[in-house]
């Protein structure tokens, strides 16, 4: 008899749970999986259900409390990642000052861009290293002004390509640097 009363609650529960339980879910995989929980334990229980009228509500019950759980263990693992992303964030700062990141990152701007074309790395490093405008760029390269906006434009795009050839990097919230990893062996990241 439990068999096929489990087997009729699964016949008429499951569309409206798996509704339910999508509603609070943004995940399909997570909502899935969900279900399958809830009649694990509904199968599980049914023989300690005293009152029958009262089926509804008690599958809803498991329902609520699965996905409650379902919640505090994502949050659980959030929290431990968070953890873990703010330790790796301290040993990275602890190994390296922002003075010394910024100092890192500029080697290896400097060495990237001396790798890039003449006309590009000229601009580049007048602009970004040298800290003199645009207007006075143009000025000293016998360029119109939009000539040397243009030049500087595509020279931090050929930059910031052989930057990301060269290395993946990790920012945080703010947009530090938090971690790099090196995606080849002749890059300037690899010299550090």
């Amino acid at each position: 008899m439990e068999q096929l009363h489990f087997e009729d609650i699964w016949q008429s529960l499951r569309e409206p749970l798996k509704q339910f339980i999508k509603s609070r879910l943004s995940n399909e995989q997570d909502a899935e999986d969900i279900i399958q929980e809830v009649f694990i334990k509904i199968h599980n229980h049914l023989p300690n259900l005293k009152e029958e009228e009262k089926l509804q509500a008690w599958v809803y019950q498991i329902t609520r409390n699965t996905l409650i759980d379902f919640y505090r263990c994502r949050n659980t693992q959030k929290n431990i990642f968070e953890e873990s992303k703010k330790e790796t964030i301290r040993t990275f700062n602890d190994q390296h000052t922002e003075e010394n990141i910024n100092e890192l990152v500029s080697s290896w701007l400097k060495d990237l861009t001396s790798r890039l074309p003449e006309k590009y790395q000229e601009a580049l490093s007048l602009v970004e290293f040298q800290q003199i405008s645009q207007k006075e760029l143009a000025s000293r390269l016998g360029l119109s002004p939009s000539g040397a906006k243009s030049r500087v434009q595509r020279g931090r795009e050929k930059l910031k390509k052989a930057l990301l050839e060269c290395c993946h990097l990790e920012f945080d919230y703010a947009g530090n640097i938090i971690d790099y990893r090196i995606n080849r062996g002749n890059c300037a990241c690899a010299k550090t």
